[in-house]
């Protein structure tokens, strides 16, 4: 039987819990599908392992190339490690590209019924306006038997953890003023 898992909070390690389990998936020889929303950069470790960890190991992105500015309507900038950084306000592609990272997800997971299948930042576009709640309710009730999916991202709505199974909230307790971006274990 498969469970629902979501990793949620203000911390950092979301993404990370939710690549350990497709890790041991794999590592069983089993499917581990891993779909990210919002997110473009292929310059990622769990991007560039997938041809190593063929034919257990698929991820696919959906995002546009820019920062969003998820929190309002308007672009503003900010300073991440002392480099300044556009964020782009929210357009009509973005919500395009979520609404398709679903609709290709239902897809892989009908017809390949993956051991794994990972819904990386899916909270936060919800949260955002980007995907409709209701929508992703609908995706959970199609779930294969086999089947265990992880939701992933800051500020999961109320219903999405009332439908889980398993809520992990992660919690900043200390970061540094600087922010931390080694290559291997940030990204």
């Amino acid at each position: 039987m498969g469970y629902i898992y979501v990793y949620t909070g203000n911390g950092a390690g979301k993404t990370t819990n939710a690549l350990g389990l497709a890790l041991r998936t794999v590592g069983h020889k089993q499917k581990a599908i891993i779909i990210q929303f919002l997110k473009w950069w292929k310059n990622i470790g769990e991007y560039k392992v997938k041809e190593m960890l063929e034919p257990y190991y698929e991820i696919y992105q959906f995002g546009r190339p820019a920062w969003l500015n998820l929190e309002g309507e308007e672009e503003k900038e900010v300073e991440i490690n002392g480099q300044k950084i556009i964020l782009k306000k929210k357009e009509n592609i973005d919500k395009k590209l979520c609404e398709e990272a679903l609709k290709f997800a239902k897809k892989k997971m009908m017809e390949e019924k993956p051991r794994l299948l990972v819904l990386d930042e899916i909270n936060l576009a919800m949260h955002s306006g980007l995907l409709d709640v209701k929508k992703v309710l609908e995706f959970l009730k199609d779930i294969p038997e086999n089947t265990s999916v992880v939701l992933t991202g800051r500020y999961a709505p109320k219903e999405i953890i009332e439908a889980a199974d398993v809520v992990n909230e992660i919690v900043e307790v200390k970061f540094p003023k600087k922010m931390i971006t080694t290559e291997g274990i940030q990204y």
